[in-house]
């Protein structure tokens, strides 16, 4: 046992070099695991950070999807997933067999899967986004072929608003973004009169109509850290403001509602990265049939 999180610090550093392992961590991820990671970013950040690392080993701090595609483009490398309960809803939300179903109706068009998916339903598409190149990778597919957007249809509408293209948009949200609303957005500015309002596009429409600015989170960071404002509204979820905070210590953020907080993405501690690292346990495996059709569509992304 250890009994501080200075001691349990040591142990995973000691291990990450007997193991020749790398750390990459979301920005929505506990505050202590965000320092500790090598690497912390987005979903786009995270998967050009994997496809180029030269670590044998992968410790994912994130859910399930995003260990997938690390393991995706990585699958001679160990990559652990240091708690095997982090999923996603909204990866949940679509399944492989449905969505083959959709593309039979719709036979010619292409599929646009965001990266918030399982290996089983990136392997039924074309290529893959993420909310930081949504925009970019529709703009991709030629003008007049019909697109099939999966699985997030906030996202989705909000690039339909972006490019003035129609897509037929799969019924998936995240929950964390999804359940903020109008109201809770008005509280906030009414509390801290003057501040920005960002959000991210997984929100409503209706939220993001009340927004200064709609991003990704490492826009959101890219845009708190360019901005002479002093004081901001953050619409994504709440792990994002120590990165802001750490980047940004004489400005002042606030979480747009308190129910932004995903419970996945915090079942991540420092033991269990410890415990993954000591066991090698939660392994991601995944089928050389699966990972080979699973892989193209985020290569399609990053070559983009």
């Amino acid at each position: 046992m250890y009994d501080t999180s200075h001691d349990i610090t040591d142990r995973i550093k000691k291990l990450k070099k007997d193991m020749n392992a790398v750390i990459l961590a979301h920005s929505y991820q506990r505050a202590e695991i965000q320092d500790l990671a090598d690497f912390v970013g987005d979903s786009l950040g995270l998967c050009i950070e994997a496809s180029k690392t030269d670590a044998e080993t992968i410790v994912f701090c994130g859910v399930h999807f995003m260990a997938e595609s690390a393991k995706l483009l990585n699958p001679e490398k160990l990559v652990l997933l240091p708690e095997k309960f982090a999923g996603c809803p909204l990866a949940n939300m679509v399944s492989p067999q449905r969505l083959r179903k959709l593309k039979d109706e719709h036979p010619d068009a292409a599929v646009i899967t965001y990266i918030n998916s399982t290996a089983a339903v990136k392997a039924e598409t074309d290529i893959c986004c993420t909310s930081s190149n949504a925009v970019k990778v529709v703009n991709s597919v030629p003008e007049g072929r019909e697109i099939l957007f999966v699985p997030d249809k906030n996202l989705g509408r909000w690039v339909m608003e972006k490019t003035g293209r129609d897509m037929i948009l799969w019924q998936g949200y995240c929950p964390t973004h999804h359940l903020v609303i109008p109201e809770h957005i008005e509280e906030m500015k009414k509390k801290h009169p003057g501040a920005l309002v960002l959000v991210h596009p997984e929100c409503s429409k209706e939220v993001a109509d009340t927004a200064d600015f709609v991003g990704s989170t490492e826009q959101i960071v890219k845009y708190c850290t360019g901005s002479p404002a002093r004081s901001f509204i953050i619409g994504t979820e709440e792990g994002i403001l120590h990165r802001l905070k750490k980047f940004n210590p004489d400005k002042e953020f606030y979480l747009a509602s308190e129910i932004m907080v995903c419970a996945n993405m915090k079942l991540i501690t420092l033991e269990s990265v410890l415990r993954s690292m000591e066991r090698k346990e939660t392994v991601i495996e995944l089928s050389p049939e699966l990972m080979e059709k699973a892989k193209r569509p985020i290569e399609r992304m990053l070559a983009l």
